[in-house]
C-alpha cells in the first residue's frame, strides 16, 4: 500500500505491467482497490495472451457487461474466435424472449438482472462455454452467470479472470492471474 496524503493505493503488478489502484470503500468495514481495464489497451494487450495459455478448448467466451468486454474481445482475437457473448446488465428492446439471472455483487450492492437474448442463447446450447471477467470476488456475479447459463444447456469447461479478490483466490475451480487483497475502510490496510 502506498500512501500520499489522505490518498491510499494498492500497487498491482500483474502480466509484467504495474497498476497502482486507488483504495476505495464499499461499505462501513471493507474497502476494495478499484481495479478498471476499461480503456487500458496496454495491461488487457498484456493479460489476455496470459489467461488465453490457461484456458482450455472452448466454444464461445461469455463475459458479464460491461467490464470484462474489452477483455473478451481481445482474447477472442488472440485465440482466433469469431465472436463472444455478453451478458447484458438489462433487458434492451431487440431482445426476443430473453433468460434472466439476478445478482447482487460486491460492486453494485443492490439487485441486478444478467441476461440474454434467446438468439444468443441459442448459439450457446450444448456448447462448450469460458466465462471470463475482470475480477471475481464474492462468486455473487459469477454464480448468477452459471444460473444463466444453465438456463442456456451449456457446458462451463472454465471460469476465469485477470483477478481473484481476497478468499475467491483460494478457490480451486476458477482460473485467474494475481490475487487482489480486500481492505480495512477504516485505515486501507490489508485485510
Amino acid at each position: 500500500m502506498r500512501e500520499d496524503s489522505d490518498r491510499k493505493t494498492y500497487v498491482l503488478t500483474i502480466a509484467g505491467l504495474e497498476r497502482e489502484l486507488p483504495i476505495i470503500p464499499v461499505n462501513d468495514k471493507i474497502a476494495i482497490a478499484s481495479f478498471v481495464i476499461l480503456g487500458d489497451c496496454e495491461l488487457v494487450t498484456a493479460c489476455a495472451p496470459v489467461l488465453a495459455a490457461r484456458l482450455p478448448d472452448f466454444d464461445y467466451i461469455v463475459t458479464a457487461e460491461a467490464k470484462g468486454i474489452p477483455l473478451v474481445q481481445e482474447l477472442s482475437r488472440i485465440l482466433g474466435h469469431a465472436r463472444y457473448i455478453v451478458a447484458r446488465k438489462s433487458v434492451k428492446p431487440y431482445m426476443k424472449d430473453p433468460i434472466v439471472s439476478k445478482v447482487v455483487s460486491i460492486t453494485t450492492q443492490k439487485e441486478q438482472i444478467l441476461c440474454l437474448d434467446a438468439k444468443d442463447a441459442a448459439l450457446l446450447r450444448n456448447r462448450r462455454v469460458a466465462i471470463v471477467d475482470d475480477v471475481i470476488s464474492t462468486g455473487e456475479s459469477l454464480r448468477a452467470m452459471e444460473d444463466l447459463l444453465a438456463k442456456c444447456d451449456t457446458r462451463i469447461v472454465a471460469k476465469a479472470a485477470l483477478l481473484a479478490e481476497d478468499q475467491a483466490a483460494e478457490r480451486d475451480d476458477i482460473i485467474f492471474l494475481e490475487r487482489l487483497p480486500l481492505f480495512d475502510a477504516a485505515t486501507g490496510k490489508e485485510i
